[in-house]
């Protein structure tokens, strides 16, 4: 372990020893339960890098006094487990104990190697713990996940990663401690919050820091003070999987963001999303969909800047692509917001789909062709210029009325539905046409107002 990286050196060996989750780690929680009553089964362990996935599964393993098996999924195969299997089976068949299989990132097993598992997690042969980066719900296999208890491990936080980082200063055998390291809290702080949830990137960074200035002698002490801290971690690393949960979390933060118009939070998940990679035709597209669907025609504008930002994307690219995606999502987070279009289609969808499929009444008809007439199409259609006002009441409707689109009293909808206030007076001031000439009413405006 002489050679093995700092984060490798202080894993922890007991349960006392192990930082964070306490979720389910602390006394009474579901893990710690389990662990206590010796009452095990498999378990996947779900979250981002550098949160202890690796170091619980080898403590547990250590607690239940189980031989520790792993595997790295992207490396091993078929082969590979079978073995592992078997020996396990020798090991449970001559007294010898239960194996703890560790398969680090199993979600890059495929199908078939995953339904190798199956028989010896279901009989017990096995402790499976299979860690993840990715949800497991989409991406490991619906029997394995239902053999197996899933735990969501959350990043740390800064008071735990600052308890890592002085631990491994003080420890003489496994960390620092024999090198004298002069720490300043200031730069221990810095390196726990710039790690961003992960231990390791905090652990190795300090090493990085301290190495470099061993190299005088340790008689002489090392300092790490800020100035170091900076040097050693270069760069917030910023976590994000440009297919995996944060993708999908940081996406509908932002729609909902822009939608319950906050533009501050929707500038800083706008800003997580393109500082993590995220590809800007892909937040275009999300701006555009929330200016359509949330804003709708109460700021037609809205719609009019996000398509905007979309051909800016594909034009221009990042860096500079930002800008008008900043501006174009600020404007929907601060435009009046209207669904009401969206509610109407949904609805007009829903029939379509559920109503039985209604013929185009004969007078709305195409009659730009000769045998057109001789079937009657396109006869008794009012051409609306022809009348005052550019209206005329007919009917649009196959023969039901629907209700779609009910304008909301904000923004530009205001004016529509005043527009649409001023149809239903002159419906009502005008005599009624019996609609059994097919002509009648106005369908949907005598129901919509």
């Amino acid at each position: 372990m002489a050679a093995a990286p700092l984060a490798a050196r202080m894993r922890p060996r007991t349960l006392e020893e192990f930082v964070g989750q306490k979720h389910f780690l602390a006394p009474g929680k579901l893990l710690a339960r389990m662990l206590r009553a010796d009452r095990l089964s498999s378990l996947v362990f779900h979250g981002p890098p550098g949160v202890g996935k690796t170091s619980l599964a080898q403590v547990i393993a250590c607690h239940t006094k189980a031989r520790f098996c792993c595997l790295s999924a992207p490396a091993a195969t078929v082969k590979d487990l079978r073995e592992a299997m078997s020996q396990a089976r020798d090991r449970l068949a001559t007294g010898r104990g239960r194996t703890v299989l560790f398969i680090d990132e199993l979600h890059r097993f495929n199908r078939a190697q995953q339904d190798v598992l199956l028989d010896d997690v279901e009989s017990g042969v096995i402790i499976l713990i299979g860690a993840t980066t990715e949800n497991p719900y989409f991406s490991i296999n619906g029997p394995l996940i239902s053999r197996s208890t899933v735990f969501r491990f959350e990043p740390l936080g800064p008071d735990e990663i600052l308890q890592l980082l002085q631990w491994a200063l003080q420890d003489s055998e496994r960390g620092l401690g024999a090198l004298n390291v002069e720490a300043d809290p200031a730069a221990l702080r810095f390196l726990a919050e710039m790690a961003d949830g992960d231990g390791r990137k905090a652990l190795t960074a300090l090493e990085v820091g301290v190495r470099s200035q061993a190299a005088a002698g340790p008689e002489k002490g090392v300092k790490f003070d800020l100035d170091v801290a900076k040097e050693s971690i270069q760069q917030k690393a910023i976590a994000y999987d440009g297919a995996g949960d944060s993708h999908y979390d940081l996406a509908s933060a932002l729609q909902k963001s822009m939608r319950g118009s906050d533009p501050d939070a929707t500038v800083y998940w706008l800003a997580r999303m393109l500082a993590g990679g995220e590809d800007a035709r892909f937040v275009a597209r999300r701006i555009a969909v929330c200016a359509a669907e949330d804003v709708g025609n109460a700021d037609p504008m809205a719609t009019v800047l996000a398509a905007a930002a979309v051909q800016i994307s594909e034009f221009v690219g990042l860096p500079e692509a930002q800008l008008a995606l900043a501006q174009a999502a600020i404007y929907v987070a601060c435009a009046p917001k209207s669904n009401a279009g969206a509610c109407a289609i949904w609805n007009a969808m829903k029939d379509v789909r559920e109503q039985p499929t209604r013929p185009v009444p004969p007078h709305l008809r195409d009659a730009h062709y000769a045998a057109a007439k001789k079937a009657g199409f396109g006869v008794g259609y009012n051409y609306t210029h022809d009348y005052e006002n550019g209206f005329v009441v007919q009917q649009y409707l196959p023969d039901f009325s629907g209700h779609y689109y009910i304008p909301k009293d904000v923004g530009h909808e205001k004016t529509i539905s005043r527009y649409l206030q001023k149809l239903q007076r002159l419906i009502d001031s005008n005599d009624r046409v019996d609609k059994t000439d097919g002509r009648g009413g106005l369908g949907s405006l005598n129901e919509q107002g």
